[in-house]
């Protein structure tokens, strides 16, 4: 499990909105949430420290990360399974005081209390939740706000929420069908909805619309957004050969649009934009003095088609070609391959 929780840390260095959902037993000993795996040998409280996993380890992972939004989702208060030998044992988990800026931390149920298993293959919690979190255009706190008032009527359980979010998430982008229930979170700069895919402007703070290709949006702030993925591009890459130390810098340091938070893309985010119906001839020249043909929407110019990714292995760096739709690795230090950067983020 301590694994599994270091893997997914990893994976979210690579960028994108992470989820960790846990439903099992989850004990408070000494104010500390642990999580119980499958298999563990608990005789005695002080077993606990070495045969379960601190709830915190999650928490730390994102924060390494420092990927931007992550959820912790604990269907895990249940009563102590050990009773009245654990002498620090407290009922129900503790609610954590403080999070890493971007985390939204839901529990089943308050502070000191027991959430129910149910008769179902879900707790009564976990199957309000997937009900309600499938429906388009809802922010990720009236999600739980419909689950609490959900499961209060039903069962009397009241779940809690720990939120350090500065912008807003959906579960399902699109028009909410409720409307009158709908309170938004602190403005966003980009708000995804499914007006972009019937013809409607998304609002982008400051930027007017220049052009678009199908899923695609141009700003006149230099920024492209892809409405299926919701992330936003450069419109044009860094312009000239840099290896990957200085592309990851030039990336944190992107300001384009007005905005911060921009980073480099990994492969699979580069493997997404590719598309052989579309073609245009990028500007470097390689051998013979001939151009490349590189396959993306034409709302993103490259001047190679050769981009960095974030993902590294050893001394080398992952990187994609936009003429071939290959992914591939070179020496992070290699600045003679035609290589550049295309800065990205995420809008939630």
């Amino acid at each position: 499990m301590e694994e599994a929780i270091e893997e997914f840390g990893n994976r979210l260095k690579r960028g994108g909105v992470g989820l960790f959902y846990y439903a099992g037993h989850g004990v408070q000993v000494s104010g500390v949430n642990y999580l119980l795996p499958v298999g563990a040998r608990i005789n005695k409280e002080s077993d606990v420290r070495f045969q379960a996993v601190d709830a915190g380890r999650v928490l730390a992972e994102m924060e390494n990360a420092n990927n931007g939004l992550n959820i912790v989702i604990l269907d895990a208060c249940r009563d102590n399974p050990f009773g009245k030998t654990f002498r620090s044992a407290s009922r129900g988990l503790a609610i954590v005081s403080s999070a890493p800026v971007g985390t939204f931390i839901s529990y089943s149920t308050g502070a000191g209390q027991v959430a129910r298993d149910g008769t179902e293959r879900n707790s009564p919690y976990t199957s309000a939740l997937l009900q309600y979190m499938q429906e388009p255009g809802v922010p990720i706190t009236n999600v739980f706000i419909k689950v609490r008032q959900k499961l209060r009527k039903e069962t009397g359980q009241v779940p809690w929420e720990l939120s350090s979010l500065e912008g807003e998430f959906y579960f399902r982008p699109g028009l909410a069908r409720e409307s009158a229930t709908t309170v938004p979170l602190l403005p966003s700069p980009v708000r995804e909805t499914t007006e972009v895919a019937m013809g409607s402007r998304p609002s982008i703070s400051g930027a007017s619309e220049i052009g678009r290709d199908g899923r695609f949006i141009a700003y006149d702030n230099g920024t492209v957004l892809d409405t299926k993925t919701n992330l936003m591009w450069a419109a044009k890459d860094n312009g000239s050969d840099i290896n990957w130390s200085n592309a990851k810098s030039y990336c944190e340091n992107y300001r384009g649009g007005g905005y911060a938070d921009w980073r480099m893309p990994t492969p699979d985010e580069l493997a997404g934009l590719y598309d052989t119906s579309k073609t245009y001839q990028s500007d470097c020249r390689y051998l013979l003095n001939s151009k490349w043909d590189t396959h993306l929407t034409e709302l993103i110019h490259l001047t190679c088609p050769c981009l960095w990714a974030s993902e590294t292995l050893g001394s080398n760096a992952a990187n994609f070609y936009f003429n071939e739709g290959k992914r591939m690795w070179h020496p992070q230090t290699d600045v003679y391959y035609y290589l550049r950067v295309l800065p990205v983020r995420s809008v939630y």
